[in-house]
């Protein structure tokens, strides 16, 4: 996007307040500097030894001597390298909620074996980083500039001085592509890909997905919104951009799509609308961003919401605009939607 440059900033903010969402946390994504130190455990590492280099999605190479195993990556990256048998000891992102829970974004990793440098947007511990002395930092980049996800403009180039990185894009193109960057890094890091866990998790992602194109072909009348809740605002996202959603539509999902200039102010992404405006777009299901950041379906209390014939129906589900990339976790994705589509009562 040629603009790219222009929105850079704007873009790291509307994304970290609620994905390809939402700008309504912006103003308390200012970190705090907190950095947890949950006991780092030595974790597991990779059967494979030797040199190691991997090209990411910058088009950098990184080349170390042996395959790193002090691994720092972004919460999400290391719950995708986790389901390939990758054990990350250090993390940066949402990774605990309030009440200390493991945030969505963490999948399955065992918290109290991680080091935590920051749990918020702009809040990333650059002195304990540098004390843990990592190999490598992974994270996704959602821009065509290659911009580390959740790693701090004001310190990124602090941090790039400490350890080399790795980006895999999450920018403009559909999910198949990030899945398979990632099952590429973690093969590099000495995950096995002929295990039976991840040859069935890929099987049954290819499933999900042949199973929501036949879905959405035999219910074409069956609009999908995309939306997030913030306090003030409602967010309507476009497919373009987004992982998930380009997908989505590829396989033939009716998406309900806000018009370019309404999304102008977002750099493409997403329409803002107030609460007494949330009933702009009819739409029979409504899939709802699934972070901490975000308000949840249940929690809305709006007028206008409950009104919503979608709401009224029973017909919103969850949606994952930053889905941990792995196929056993995306697979739920699909197989959520295709449910909804295949069930779904015609009330937009």
């Amino acid at each position: 996007m040629s603009h790219a440059s222009a929105t850079h900033l704007t873009r790291r903010g509307i994304l970290a307040a609620g994905g390809a969402l939402g700008l309504g946390a912006v103003l308390a994504a200012c970190g705090d500097g907190d950095a947890k130190d949950s006991g780092a455990d030595k974790g597991t590492a990779p059967a494979k030894s030797g040199p190691w280099s991997f090209e990411d999605d910058r088009g950098t190479t990184v080349k170390l001597d042996k395959v790193p195993t002090n691994i720092v990556a972004f919460t999400g990256v290391a719950a995708a390298l986790f389901d390939y048998g990758i054990e990350v000891k250090g993390v940066f992102g949402p990774t605990r909620t309030t009440d200390g829970k493991a945030d969505v974004q963490a999948g399955d990793m065992d918290l109290s074996k991680l080091t935590i440098f920051g749990n918020k947007f702009d809040s990333f511990n650059v002195e304990q980083y540098a004390a843990f002395q990592p190999e490598v930092l992974i994270s996704t980049t959602f821009d065509d500039a290659g911009s580390l996800w959740y790693v701090p403009l004001a310190s990124a180039d602090k941090i790039a001085k400490l350890a080399p990185s790795v980006a895999v894009s999450v920018y403009d193109r559909q999910l198949p592509k990030p899945l398979q960057r990632m099952a590429e890094l973690a093969e590099s890091l000495g995950a096995d890909m002929k295990a039976t866990k991840v040859v069935e998790a890929k099987k049954r992602f290819e499933a999900a997905a042949e199973r929501l194109r036949k879905a959405a072909k035999s219910r074409p009348e069956i609009r999908v919104l995309a939306g997030s809740a913030a306090q003030d605002v409602f967010y309507v996202s476009g497919s373009n951009y987004s992982v998930d959603l380009e997908y989505f539509k590829a396989l033939g999902v009716n998406l309900v799509e806000p018009p370019e200039e309404a999304k102008k102010d977002t750099g493409g992404w997403f329409e803002t609308l107030s609460w007494e405006n949330v009933d702009k777009y009819p739409a029979d299901v409504i899939i709802m961003d699934d972070r901490a950041s975000t308000i949840q379906p249940a929690d809305v209390t709006e007028a206008t919401w409950k009104k919503l014939p979608a709401v009224k129906a029973g017909q919103v589900i969850a949606r994952s605009p930053e889905p941990i990339l792995s196929y056993d976790k995306c697979t739920p994705l699909l197989d959520n939607l295709a449910e909804a589509i295949e069930k779904a009562k015609k009330v937009g």
